[in-house]
């Protein structure tokens, strides 16, 4: 009814139940299959011995169809690699989605959690061979970690991939109900299970910040946190992963909060990440090199 037509889910996610639940509910519902995006992932342990797990040929082969079964679907619109899988040569990951998207049984390829220069090499591989690509990257993004900006951004940019983005509110930190000397609910998933882990400081510094603007909108933190990634124009789409019909309905009302210009920069001074090397080099020795580009486009744009 909102128009969210995305689902991400994946095979590890309560050892199949999550795929199970998700099949079943469109079924149920009678979502006509053209009118749904289903996601979902491989690399977890599934099964005991060395084939249960990882990127290799055996258990993405396995997987998907283990995965069709529980979703009773026909196809996987978009089959993503959810971890890095250091046993395995890239190579064969990369040809092993291949087979799947010419068989038919996944539309599209994507990764989860890896390294820009792992992605990098994938698309390389990828390219050289005539194989499908990875079209997209689901990461960690969020006002209290920032750190893909430094690598994977660029990578995302230049090669074209989306990025979706999980754990959009920090496990719960960016719930508006954690702060300086405010704790969380008792058995709240971040006192539970703190994950992702954050620089504590730099995550309350957000939220002190976080509240004044909630507070100038009259909604919650949580939406703020949303609607900042909502308006990083890297963002493809936020995974969310509400518990109750209340979060839910409070997260896809993020969807309408427009931050100005002056709210967006007093986000991003409170949650900016610490230069490092090679960064302050780039920023050093490209200066005038990016100012000569800008004058390029400027002149460019008064042309036309």
């Amino acid at each position: 009814d909102a128009g969210i037509n995305f689902i991400d889910t994946a095979d590890v996610y309560a050892g199949g139940v999550s795929e199970q639940i998700t099949g079943q509910a469109l079924k149920n519902l009678k979502v006509p299959r053209e009118s749904v995006v289903v996601a979902t992932k491989v690399f977890g342990d599934m099964s005991p011995g060395p084939n249960g797990r990882g990127a290799s040929r055996s258990h993405i082969l396995d997987g998907v169809k283990a995965s069709l079964k529980r979703l009773q679907l026909d196809h996987i619109d978009l089959y993503q690699i959810h971890g890095f899988d250091p046993a395995t040569p890239i190579e064969e990951t990369v040809r092993a989605l291949d087979q799947l998207v010419r068989h038919g049984h996944v539309r599209y390829v994507g990764v989860s959690n890896w390294a820009a220069w792992q992605i990098v090499k994938a698309l390389g591989i990828a390219e050289r061979l005539g194989l499908a690509r990875f079209e997209s990257l689901q990461a960690y993004y969020t006002l209290a970690g920032r750190d893909l900006e430094r690598e994977l951004f660029p990578m995302l940019r230049r090669e074209g991939l989306g990025l979706m983005v999980w754990c959009p509110l920090a496990g719960g930190l960016l719930s508006g109900k954690y702060g300086r000397g405010q704790g969380g609910e008792e058995g709240s998933r971040r006192t539970l299970f703190d994950f992702p882990p954050v620089n504590q400081e730099r995550a309350y510094d957000c939220i002190d910040v976080m509240r004044g603007v909630a507070q100038a909108h009259g909604v919650s933190v949580a939406q703020i946190a949303l609607a900042w990634l909502l308006h990083q124009p890297q963002v493809t789409s936020i995974i969310v992963g509400a518990k109750r019909p209340e979060q839910l309905f409070d997260n896809i009302g993020a969807t309408r909060v427009a931050l100005s210009a002056g709210e967006l920069a007093q986000l991003d001074e409170a949650s900016r990440l610490p230069s490092e090397y090679p960064g302050w080099m780039f920023e050093r020795q490209g200066e005038v090199r990016r100012a000569q580009l800008h004058e390029a486009q400027a002149s460019r744009g008064a042309a036309a």
